[in-house]
């Protein structure tokens, strides 16, 4: 069958929480300040207690709390998808499967994160958050998930991104956000970079600096990230333990598993509760592959050190792959890709070999965009794009060799929002 469902019965009921089975524990986080360990009173100006305690949790499962499961059931569990009709238009013997997030509210999978978040903050009395995006689609979803819980949002969108995609605004400002392009003079942050340049494009590392210095500055408010964190990842794991049971539908299990990297997030919501099995010993030969712009290659062409998570300085130093947090990308149309660090356990899997990492230029990532599109009717986002690369390069490699593998990858998000990157694509305006 090209498409299996599951029932929302059959939706998870726990994340999980992959720290417990990595190979060597995580270097913990560093104070910005003092540059030693940090604790969880010094996480608590911007965090919630439940979102601190899930960041250093060694439980392997944390139940997903029955207001967030009602919340998720506006548009889970999603779908996977054999895509028949590529495999043939390719000519290869391989199995290609994408489990498909854009049927959310907002588009994208961000949202799995975004109401676990907003309703965790709730909970504990916080009236308004403030974040970070980039492309827009963690703009959105924060947006949407602040809306259902009733709490007030403030967004600070990169400025390539805020010019570049009108209508993701609209979107946000329709759920009732407040947004501004970063760097900003709202902040003391924003407010040096535009003196250092006053067409500045912005990065999300500055976008990061503004919406946490916003929200360390008023008690009724804190702080929520869109990836990286371990938390944040811990959220996006509904995916795969979902399409888990939709591979065990279809009598398939991957041989490769694929998703596009900016932080981590959804790479780390497909794979993580496959990549268990490798760990465990029961599927030693998987293969993850994490796919990042060429222009921002932070998992290919990074160093691994402590680096902050922002430009300015103002968060935890985290053990990670990076660019250096002063670095600024090139304004691709990719933009929830565009950022200098990668989540501490993506970091860690890939130093410790058991997951892989590519790079690709925009112009084959968008050739193999409207391949997809105009093959399987559906748009996708940009950053979703590199994966699709990266999944045409493994099927073509079958075709070479006569191996029948299992491929899966993560759509994990539609590109209707992205009209003016196709156009620019399509006008031959990306080179």
């Amino acid at each position: 069958m090209p498409i299996i469902n599951l029932s929302q019965k059959e939706m998870p009921t726990h994340y999980y929480n992959i720290i417990p089975d990595l190979p060597k524990p995580l270097d913990p986080p560093l104070h910005p300040g003092t540059k030693k360990p940090i604790g969880p009173a010094d996480l608590s100006a911007i965090f919630p207690m439940e979102l601190i305690k899930q960041e250093m949790s060694q439980e392997r499962f944390i139940e997903i709390p029955e207001e967030v499961r009602k919340a998720y059931m506006l548009y889970r569990p999603s779908p996977l998808i054999r895509a028949l009709a590529l495999e043939k238009e390719l000519g290869t013997p391989a199995k290609i499967y994408y489990k498909y997030e854009g049927v959310s509210p907002v588009g994208s999978h961000k949202l799995n994160t975004a109401l676990a978040q907003a309703y965790y903050n709730k909970k504990e009395g916080i009236k308004r958050l403030t974040t970070e995006t980039g492309a827009g689609q963690w703009g959105s979803a924060m947006s949407f998930a602040c809306q259902h819980f009733g709490l007030e949002s403030m967004v600070y969108m990169v400025k390539v991104s805020y010019d570049h995609k009108p209508y993701r605004k609209v979107m946000m400002k329709l759920f009732g956000a407040d947004i501004v392009a970063s760097p900003s003079n709202k902040t003391k942050s924003g407010q040096k970079y535009q003196a250092e340049n006053a067409n500045h494009p912005g990065s999300l590392g500055i976008a990061i600096s503004e919406a946490v210095e916003d929200a360390a500055s008023r008690k009724d408010t804190n702080y929520c990230l869109g990836s990286v964190l371990n938390h944040v990842l811990l959220h996006q794991t509904i995916i795969g333990q979902e399409a888990q049971k939709q591979m065990e539908i279809a009598g398939d299990y991957p041989d490769v598993i694929i998703g596009c990297h900016g932080g981590g997030s959804n790479f780390a919501g497909i794979s993580f509760p496959f990549i268990k099995d490798k760990l465990d010993g029961k599927k030693p030969n998987l293969r993850a592959i994490a796919v990042e712009p060429a222009s921002c290659a932070t998992l290919t062409k990074g160093k691994f050190e402590y680096d902050f998570g922002d430009t300015a300085g103002l968060t935890p130093l985290l053990a990670m792959y990076t660019l250096g947090h002063d670095f600024i990308p090139s304004p691709i149309h990719a933009g929830g890709l565009r950022y200098h660090g990668a989540s501490p356990i993506v970091s860690l899997l890939l130093k410790e070999g058991i997951i892989e990492a590519k790079n690709y230029d925009q112009v084959p990532v968008f050739e193999a965009a409207v391949q997809f599109a105009r093959n399987q009717g559906i748009i996708p986002a940009p950053e979703s794009a590199h994966a699709i690369k990266a999944v045409f390069d493994e099927a073509e490699e079958c075709k070479k060799t006569g191996e029948a593998k299992v491929i899966l990858f993560n759509l994990s998000g539609h590109g209707m929002f992205d009209m003016s990157a196709y156009d620019d694509f399509m006008s031959g305006k990306i080179k």
